[in-house]
């Protein structure tokens, strides 16, 4: 029989092996699952938008996996650059890189082999317009936007331009013409990313400090251009979210929940700005959450 110290020494080893993420669960991590699940969502929409009926489904599945593949390597690529000071923040310490977990050129290699994947599935499977915006989205979201993060608070522009192309990659794979469809999709998601992001950057502004990632402006300590940027940015989602309706794009059934989202967004944001506290701003956030995929669902059910 074993000694009681042992047991209770293998006890606590097998609890902290339960605690830590699993070989699964750092892929999952370390690919930003939860953005690349985003992604499907948009490039779904910009290709059933831009489709003409019956939709080919099976271009369908091919657009929204080589997109998929090639966010999930920019992701790896992200936090591949980002190792060192993922070290200093509290939400990210735990990510399979600063934690330990995964070695470097792994999740280098992962990141390449993803990107590269994506890329090359949408040229073979759908058409070389999709896979030069895909790659355009990684080189963007890599080579700028990451390091951009610790040099200006411009960084939250330029990485809204990288979110905001996966639909217009589904647009793309569907018809291959940039019509103005595409560039409707292209503009609610860059002016919807940028509340989203600013009402993240203000509730962790000091941990972004901390880690020396310049994600609002330097003088903004009371958080008026933030929530006054936010509110801007609101209302011009608010206004791009009514050009399918006016163009003939969307039917008239479109038009009563469109206006009540882009209403419940502009109250959070105008909360956040006369508030701007912790409260007001993850209030902003959960908003963008419930109306980024309110509103395209609308626009799929309701396209004329």
């Amino acid at each position: 029989m074993k000694p009681e110290a042992t047991l209770v020494l293998e006890e606590e080893e097998q609890e902290r092996e339960l605690a830590e993420p699993g070989l699964l669960s750092d892929l999952f991590t370390l690919t930003k699952a939860r953005l690349s699940l985003l992604v499907i969502i948009t490039t779904f929409v910009g290709f059933c938008l831009a489709s003409p009926s019956p939709i080919n489904w099976l271009k369908l599945i091919h657009a929204t996996l080589g997109t998929a593949l090639a966010a999930a390597g920019a992701g790896a690529l992200n936090q591949w650059l980002e190792v060192r000071v993922d070290r200093l923040m509290e939400r990210t310490r735990n990510r399979p890189l600063p934690s330990g977990r995964m070695r470097p050129i792994t999740a280098l290699l992962i990141g390449l082999a993803l990107s590269a994947a994506g890329v090359t599935w949408l040229a073979l499977a759908c058409n070389a317009a999709s896979a030069w915006l895909a790659a355009t989205t990684v080189g963007t979201y890599v080579l700028f936007y990451t390091p951009l993060k610790r040099k200006t608070s411009f960084c939250t522009i330029v990485g809204a331009v990288s979110g905001a192309i996966p639909p217009v990659i589904g647009w793309v794979a569907a018809r291959p013409s940039f019509d103005l469809g595409a560039w409707v999709l292209f503009g609610v998601l860059f002016t919807w990313q940028m509340p989203h992001f600013l009402a993240i950057a203000w509730m962790y502004r000091d941990e972004y400090a901390q880690a020396g990632f310049v994600m609002l402006r330097r003088d903004d300590t009371s958080g008026f251009s933030t929530a006054f940027e936010s509110l801007g940015f609101t209302i011009a989602l608010g206004t791009i979210t009514m050009i399918p309706f006016w163009s003939g794009l969307l039917s008239e059934s479109y038009l009563g929940g469109a206006l009540t989202l882009d209403c419940a967004m502009t109250g959070a944001a105008v909360w956040f700005l006369v508030e701007r506290s912790r409260t007001s701003a993850r209030a902003l956030f959960f908003a963008s959450i419930i109306f980024l995929p309110l509103i395209l669902g609308l626009m799929v059910v309701t396209k004329a």
